[in-house]
């Protein structure tokens, strides 16, 4: 029983990729531009501002050496409710026409965010000790946080489609509550990122920093 209840969620997820394989496609040219955009804005940076970078993740590294305790609960909190804000916006924004350029430009900001704080990273550290940084700060929660925002915005794209080619009052407005419901499940998801990146990654850069 549990194992046809797996295999018809593969099922569903597979159908769902499958049926939006060119909305899925576009949001992920926009993260790849994101993050082409983030490595090099990092590689031609000037000295000046890779020093002020390198010097805040040492900072950054002295205090959690330094630190006997985090408050992992408290992490976590304020992680989920900013991941929590990100839903939101995604919703309310694919909920507009108007909102779609917008859609791609935080997955493609995302992308730039990734890439530039990894190239900082090592950068800083250099490919071995970087790249580890990297692995446990970033690469984890982020397994859960690309695809969810991906499939935020698929679903942002669907809605406005159907807004497109259906004018009729009743039927967008049971395209909407299909993008909230949609939207309000990946929230879900975005828990166990939340969960990841306050105890596990948190676990993992005290480890690794003090190697």
């Amino acid at each position: 029983m549990r194992e046809h209840k797996k295999k018809n969620k593969i099922q569903y997820v597979y159908s769902h990729i499958y049926s939006n394989a060119k909305e899925y496609l576009s949001v992920s040219i926009a993260l790849i531009i994101g993050i082409v955009i983030g490595v090099f804005i990092l590689n031609h940076s000037e000295d000046g501002q890779i020093h002020e970078i390198q010097d805040y993740l040492n900072r950054f590294i002295s205090e959690i050496n330094e630190s006997q305790s985090i408050d992992r609960f408290s992490l976590f909190k304020g992680v989920f409710f900013n991941n929590l804000i990100t839903v939101v916006l995604f919703i309310f924004i694919g909920s507009t026409v108007i909102g779609i350029p917008i859609l791609y430009a935080l997955i493609a900001y995302k992308g730039f965010c990734l890439s530039y704080t990894v190239s900082a990273l090592i950068a800083t550290f250099g490919n071995g000790k970087g790249i580890i940084f990297a692995f446990s700060a970033i690469f984890l929660q982020n397994l859960i946080y690309i695809p969810c925002m991906l499939a935020l915005a698929v679903s942002g794209l669907r809605l406005y489609k159907s807004i497109v080619k259906d004018k009729r009052r009743e039927n967008i407005k049971i395209e909407i509550l299909r993008h909230i419901v949609f939207s309000s499940f990946i929230g879900i998801i975005f828990l166990l990122g939340s969960f990841i990146e306050a105890y596990i990654s948190t676990n993992l850069i005290m480890l690794f920093s003090k190697i």
